[in-house]
């Protein structure tokens, strides 16, 4: 019978043995749901029977709305949206509240479509937004380039007091480029620093597949930050590390071997933490045999060798020391890993002084040079090249110095005085950046001593 409200043909109850949920395949199927619908309910009044009709109302079903349910445990259909009609006795109801329910859905789909393209609308603005970022981010950083310029070039005029002011030139021409060309790396500005570069990795892979440090048992590192994966791969490759403490200030060197350390600290072993709290001291009187010199650069020649450091002259103090402990010789050879855009030709050979510290081959992330026609090695400490502002700095060196009069029974002389550099500025954001990484990124260069 059918009825403003509902229209029921006879089923079998086990026709249909699951509830089933029905997805809509395009509003198109379901408004011609609703013509069939009316086709067979002419009015309120009349009654028809759909056992016919059984196939084309299942296939419409089927294409209609998605939250129409089938209900075969109460043996009937029920066409409302999230609910069955609780009737028995094998019936199949079309609720025409499923209809009203279905305008519903439209209006909402609606409504949904609006936001939508609201949101999209937004998220243009936020691309133009992103574009005024942009534009006002390279113009700050064009304005941070230029300030930086001019600050060099006032501090020209402050480094023509230094010594060697033409290393001076080159060191800041070197910084400057690796800033501006983001070549640079955490800790940074690298000014006044042995620079921490992009790729040091990659050139301390170089390194360390050198046939000199494959065979080599002692290898004595620099403590900057772009050497820490050498102190790394020099631990990992079972090997004696050797490294200075940080400016010479606490102590003189330290090793560190595999066997001596946790394996899950060696990390840690590479930074001045772990240096002091894993590392052997070592004092001038200890006898070690040192295979090979790893030392970072600012700037570094591949014609003759020549390198210029971050103008402190540690590098050259500690080789001196460690020729005068007998612990190296000529034929040690000394490595340096830099960035390509440190390998330079302009530093002129013939103004180094004798105390500078020239390499046998430089490593950089893409390439191994070695140096064929290699300037000389300095032989010792030269005391009449030290100044007493430097001396002042170095306990070990004052003791050094003390020990030798005491034997000799004469005094050293003393070299001439002089202004020394500054020191690397660190920005009050890369302190709080470091204090969060657990001072990973200090250099050598940094005020607060090795990466």
């Amino acid at each position: 019978m059918l009825s403003s409200n509902s229209l029921h043909t006879a089923l079998p109850s086990s026709s249909f043995p699951a509830v089933t949920r029905f997805e809509a395949i395009s509003s198109f199927s379901l408004n011609l749901f609703r013509l069939t619908i009316l086709f067979l309910w002419p009015s309120s009044s009349s009654s028809l029977s759909l056992s016919c009709h059984l196939p084309l109302a299942s296939l419409l079903l089927s294409l209609s709305s998605p939250s129409l349910a089938l209900s075969p445990s109460t043996s009937l259909f029920s066409f409302a949206h999230g609910s069955s009609l609780p009737a028995r006795g094998g019936s199949f109801t079309i609720c025409s509240q499923s209809l009203t329910q279905q305008r519903r859905r439209d209006q909402t789909l609606s409504s949904r479509r609006s936001r939508c393209m609201a949101l999209k609308m937004q998220a243009e603005e936020r691309d133009l937004d992103e574009v005024k970022y942009e534009e006002e981010r390279a113009r700050l950083d064009s304005l941070a380039r230029e300030q930086m310029k001019k600050q060099m070039e006032e501090s020209m005029s402050e480094f023509s007091q230094l010594r060697n002011p033409w290393k001076w030139e080159i060191r800041q021409r070197v910084w400057g480029l690796m800033e501006e060309q983001d070549i640079a790396r955490e800790p940074r500005p690298v000014f006044h620093r042995i620079p921490n570069f992009e790729g040091a990795d990659r050139a301390a892979m170089q390194l360390c597949s050198l046939s000199e440090f494959k065979e080599a048992k002692v290898v004595k590192v620099n403590p900057d930050t772009p050497q820490k994966e050498v102190r790394y791969r020099t631990l990992m490759a079972s090997k004696t590390l050797m490294t200075p403490q940080p400016r010479l200030r606490t102590g003189f060197f330290s090793i560190l071997s595999l066997d001596t350390i946790p394996r899950d600290q060696v990390r840690q072993c590479c930074t001045s933490v772990g240096v002091a709290k894993y590392g052997k001291p070592l004092t001038t009187e200890d006898e070690i045999k040192v295979d090979l010199i790893v030392v970072g650069s600012t700037a570094v020649c591949p014609r003759t060798g020549a390198r210029i450091g971050k103008g402190e002259g540690f590098a050259e103090l500690e080789y001196g020391m460690l020729r005068m402990m007998g612990a190296i010789d000529d034929n040690t050879l000394v490595v340096t890993s830099v960035h390509d855009a440190q390998v330079v030709d302009d530093i002129p050979s013939e103004e180094l002084l004798k105390h500078d510290v020239p390499v046998d081959i430089i490593c950089t992330p893409t390439r191994i040079i070695r140096i064929e026609n290699r300037r000389k090695k300095p032989e010792g400490i030269y005391w009449d090249l030290l100044s007493p502002e430097k001396l002042a700095q170095i306990k070990v060196l004052q003791q050094l110095k003390a020990k030798i009069e005491e034997e000799t029974g004469t005094k050293l002389p003393t070299g001439p005085s002089e202004k020394l550099p500054p020191l690397a500025a660190r920005s009050d954001a890369i302190r709080r950046g470091n204090r969060g990484r657990n001072n990973r990124g200090r250099g050598r260069g940094g005020r607060r001593g090795q990466a």
